[in-house]
C-alpha cells in the first residue's frame, strides 16, 4: 500500500443498499508533516457499460429510465438516456455487460471491445467502470429487453441515428456521464459520422 496514507479508523454509516463509510486516516503531504482527515466512500462495487453502434444504419441503441437520485437534483422527469450498464456481480466485466445487454436492450451481442476504465466520482464513490463498444445488427435482437422485473427495472430501449445523440449532447438531453464518454469515444476514433 501507500506509505504516505495511514488509515486510522473505519466507520459504516450505512450498509442498506450499499456500503457507506467514514474513514479517518493520516496524511502526509509534501513538506513531510502528517495532517489527520477524514472522508466517507460509498462502495457500491464496480460496473461495465456497452455502447452499441451499427455502422451500416449508423445508429446506436441506448436506453431511457428513471433516476431518482437526478430527480430530487432538478431533473424535472427523473428520466435519463443512457448507454447500457449494470454491476458486476461475481463476475468479470466482459460477462457482466453481455448479460445486462440481452437483459436491457434484448440483443445479444458477438465481438466487443473493451476500451477503458474510469473511477466516474472519484471523490465519494470507490467504483471502477469498465466501458466497451461493440456492433450490432438487427438480426442480434433476440428479444424487446426492458431490464429485469424483479429488480424493478423499467427500461425503454431507443435505437436511433448517431448524429441526433451527438446533438442531444450539445442540447443537454443526453447528461449521463458515461454514455457522453461513449459516444465521444465513437466520434473521435470515427467508428460511425456525425
Amino acid at each position: 500500500m501507500n506509505d504516505k496514507i495511514k488509515v486510522i479508523s473505519e466507520e459504516i454509516l450505512s450498509n442498506n443498499w450499499y456500503t457507506l463509510k467514514k474513514f479517518t486516516f493520516d496524511y502526509l503531504k509534501p513538506d513531510g508533516s502528517r495532517e489527520r482527515q477524514s472522508r466517507e466512500a460509498y462502495d457500491r462495487g464496480n460496473g461495465a457499460v456497452i455502447l452499441l453502434y451499427n455502422p451500416e444504419k449508423q445508429t446506436i441503441i441506448l436506453t431511457r429510465q428513471f433516476r431518482l437520485p437526478t430527480y430530487i437534483n432538478g431533473n424535472e422527469t427523473g428520466m435519463m438516456i443512457e448507454a447500457c450498464a449494470g454491476l458486476l456481480d461475481k463476475d468479470n466485466p466482459e460477462d457482466c455487460i453481455r448479460r445486462e445487454t440481452e437483459e436491457e436492450t434484448g440483443y445479444r451481442i458477438g465481438e466487443i471491445t473493451k476500451v477503458f476504465e474510469a473511477y466516474m466520482s472519484p471523490g465519494s464513490v470507490t467504483e471502477i467502470l469498465y466501458f466497451f463498444v461493440a456492433p450490432y445488427t438487427d438480426a442480434m435482437r433476440i428479444g424487446t429487453g426492458g431490464g429485469c422485473a424483479d429488480e424493478h427495472e423499467n427500461i425503454e430501449v431507443m435505437e436511433m441515428p448517431f448524429s441526433d445523440a451527438v446533438a442531444m449532447i450539445a442540447s443537454g438531453e443526453i447528461k449521463d456521464a458515461k454514455t457522453i464518454m461513449l459516444v465521444q469515444y465513437l466520434a473521435l476514433k470515427g467508428l460511425l459520422k456525425q
